[in-house]
């Protein structure tokens, strides 16, 4: 008997293989699809860099670095205000389900990321910081669309002070650095991003009017910030075109 005890404590105190294996935590899966809609978002806006910055001197030719920024920033402030607004009308509209809204702004979501990515590597562009490779496309998005918290881990990450974190520390710290970094922006994104965009999604499913309000009001908010996080991370434009 008291080997059978024995036995059986023994037992106990030995991790089921099944319990290895099975599936992971639901928040961390609904964790990681945030991560990989936004490596999508990086990876589709990256090739329109260029592009985006060819359109924003359209009308100006010969505009300075600091004309095309304030364009860049209009666009991209009047692009998420627009597509919020447009989602949250369509989904409060009569007759539209809630699984309908739902699904909707789901879609959105990965658009705003599309249009924050091909923003914040658009200013990156402009002031000249390397965006070849896709940690420092990371860093630069990720740290933008965090905002204050964002410029903060980066900095401590690197262990560099001083202000401009995306010349100081994007363009000069090696690429296993910025995979650290990297790593613990990607936690904050969940939680803040995620937990923002979750609210906002819930908003558009409102009566219908007030959706639009919602939605196109939350995603100017978030373009503002993500504006002002821009301008702390890399500070005044340069002078002249390289």
């Amino acid at each position: 008997m008291a080997l059978e005890a024995e036995g059986s404590e023994n037992k106990l105190s030995v991790p089921d293989d099944d319990a290895l294996d099975g599936p992971a935590p639901e928040a961390a899966v609904r964790g990681q699809r945030v991560l990989d809609l936004l490596d999508k978002a990086i990876d589709v806006q990256s090739a329109l860099v260029r592009k985006n910055i060819v359109r924003a001197r359209q009308r100006k030719p010969e505009a300075t670095p600091a004309e095309v920024i304030r364009n860049l920033e209009r666009m991209y402030v009047s692009a998420l205000a627009g597509t919020g607004a447009a989602v949250g009308g369509a989904a409060a509209a009569p007759g539209v389900g809630t699984g309908i809204a739902l699904a909707l702004s789901a879609g959105e979501v990965l658009s705003s990321l599309e249009l924050s990515a091909l923003f914040a590597l658009s200013i990156a562009e402009v002031h000249g910081v390397p965006i070849d490779e896709v940690e420092r496309r990371r860093t630069i998005v990720m740290g933008i669309m965090l905002g204050g918290s964002g410029s903060a881990t980066i900095t401590k990450v690197a262990e560099r002070t001083g202000q401009h974190w995306g010349r100081q520390v994007v363009a000069k710290v090696p690429a296993e650095t910025l995979r650290q970094i990297n790593k613990i922006l990607g936690k904050h994104f969940i939680t803040k991003y995620g937990t923002k965009q979750g609210i906002i999604v819930l908003g558009r499913a409102a009566p219908f009017g007030i959706g639009a309000v919602i939605g196109g009001g939350a995603n100017a908010a978030l373009a503002a910030m993500a504006v002002r996080a821009g301008r702390r991370a890399f500070g005044p434009p340069p002078t002249s075109w390289p």
